[in-house]
């Protein structure tokens, strides 16, 4: 493709929308008690009611609409009472019943908005056009046999909610958080793993470009399936590009439904695009319409746990974290639950963070763990803490040496461990002018440099110092009775 100068792009505007799938964790289908869980042999989380066979009736999963209904109050979605289902029909192989349960006419959540924060700190919301309620279809595996391709409809009826964007992202970075804040929501509301490898969450990209000032839309494009949040960044980056490349050249853009391809990072038609008329909506007539309350909408309203957005409020404002540590702190669900209970033991909120974003995700990281599976417990690492603020051991024993250790025991107390260990500061000042002592001593001649005017001399001191107290000496007091010691000579 040809690369279109800056000059020439520069006239465009991207306009992108994402319609977001993601499948709820729920232990059942959406219309059947079929298992929903991920894995198994093909085809066996089946049955004739998943398979649409004739005579089969299908019913609501309660669990679906409670998580449908959280995810609207999360992206502030105005939530519809009166819901009704619609038969979407298309033929695809791996969709046996020819149709799909869906919603059309009154989708679960209306209108709401994402907020996003981007790399020049400037903050967006991005406006949601609905939330619906829906079925997944099968899969189909081209790679598995040499002449054939297989399906498995293990998947066949798995609920989804497709979260529908307004046409609202202007650049790749903005669909990239936009996305980036629906996984985290899904991961925080615990409705949905998040995992778009396993095909927990897919995304469709309609993307379009118009020139800078024009308030009509042009023909867009959709591009199907994305896998990565990284790849939906790549297929819009190189659909605006080309796009641009068309028009520029006096053509016209196709209103096609695309493909994507992971290496090369290039589109190609894969159908035209259907219409609504294409799938001839009509009525679910096996399911009556779906009436909901507002008691019921408000018991769930007060279920929600604290979002990403109020804990990164909370972590600026009231904690006084930075920027960076509250971005990090609340970008993975489990780290922000830690860290939550971490701050009921410690007022210390940024000791807190710097000890979960440094030794605690190095260790996490060296030894390929997650949070959940890290074995000192919030109120132990509070601890550790506290023996720092209180000054009864140094932050660097504390990290080289009781950190280790409570990793090793982590049943026991940091006091407890410090204690056994030898690691407390010793508040004996005969000691601490004994080793003050045995410095200058084995110095003599950088005594000498430090009458003359050369300070820098004190880090060996107090080098030599640490290494001979074993660190169980106050470093800031030490310092005050080196310097004493030394302008005494």
């Amino acid at each position: 493709m040809t690369v279109i100068q800056s000059s020439v792009s520069d006239k465009y505007e991207l306009v992108v929308g994402l319609e977001v799938h993601a499948q709820l964790s729920t232990l059942s289908k959406a219309f059947s008690s079929d298992s929903a869980a991920f894995g198994g042999g093909p085809n066996q989380h089946i049955s004739v009611v998943s398979l649409g066979h004739p005579g089969t009736l299908p019913r609501i999963n309660k669990k679906m609409v409670e998580y449908a209904v959280k995810m609207g109050l999360a992206c502030n979605c105005s939530i519809n009472l009166n819901n009704t289902f619609a038969r979407k029909n298309y033929f695809y192989a791996d969709l046996p019943k020819g149709y799909q349960i869906t919603q059309d006419h009154s989708p679960i959540c209306l209108g709401g908005h994402i907020g996003i924060r981007l790399s020049d700190g400037t903050q967006k919301n991005i406006a949601i056009h609905h939330i619906h309620m829906e079925e997944d279809a099968g899969k189909s595996m081209h790679d598995q046999h040499h002449e054939d391709s297989l399906i498995d409809l293990n998947r066949a009826g798995v609920p989804l909610i497709e979260i529908v964007s307004e046409p609202d992202m202007r650049s790749s970075e903005e669909a990239w958080q936009y996305l980036t804040e629906i996984r985290k929501l899904l991961r925080y509301l615990d409705i949905c793993d998040g995992n778009m490898e396993e095909g927990s969450v897919r995304c469709d990209a309609n993307i379009s470009v118009r020139i800078k000032g024009a308030t009509e839309y042009g023909n867009r494009c959709e591009v199907k399936n994305l896998n990565s949040i990284r790849n939906v960044q790549r297929a819009i980056e190189h659909e605006f590009d080309r796009q641009v490349n068309i028009i520029e050249n006096g053509g016209y853009i196709e209103q096609n439904t695309l493909n994507f391809n992971d290496d090369t990072g290039e589109t190609s038609v894969l159908r035209s695009k259907e219409m609504a008329n294409d799938y001839r909506y009509f009525p679910e007539p096996d399911l009556q319409p779906l009436h909901l309350n507002k008691e019921y909408v408000e018991k769930i309203r007060s279920s929600l746990p604290a979002l990403p957005n109020e804990l990164y409020d909370k972590y600026i404002t009231l904690l006084g974290l930075s920027d960076y540590d509250a971005s990090v702190i609340t970008a993975d669900r489990e780290l922000a639950l830690y860290f939550e209970e971490l701050i009921k033991y410690t007022s210390n909120y940024k000791a807190a963070a710097n000890w979960l974003m440094g030794s605690v995700k190095s260790y996490l990281n060296e030894n390929g763990k997650e949070i959940t599976d890290f074995g000192i417990k919030p109120v132990n690492l509070a601890g550790l803490i506290v023996l720092v603020d209180t000054g009864k051991i140094n932050n660097s024993v504390a990290s080289q040496k009781l950190f280790p250790a409570l990793l090793k025991d982590p049943s026991k107390s940091p006091d407890q461990l410090a204690n056994d260990l030898n690691l407390l500061i010793s508040t004996d000042t005969d000691d601490v002018h004994q080793f003050i002592s045995d410095a200058i001593a084995k110095f003599p001649d950088k005594v000498i440099e430090y009458q003359k005017g050369k300070k820098g001399v004190l880090g060996l001191f107090m080098g030599e110092i640490m290494k001979s107290s074993k660190g169980r000496i106050d470093p800031q007091q030490t310092n005050q009775l080196l310097i004493k010691e030394l302008e005494s000579k």
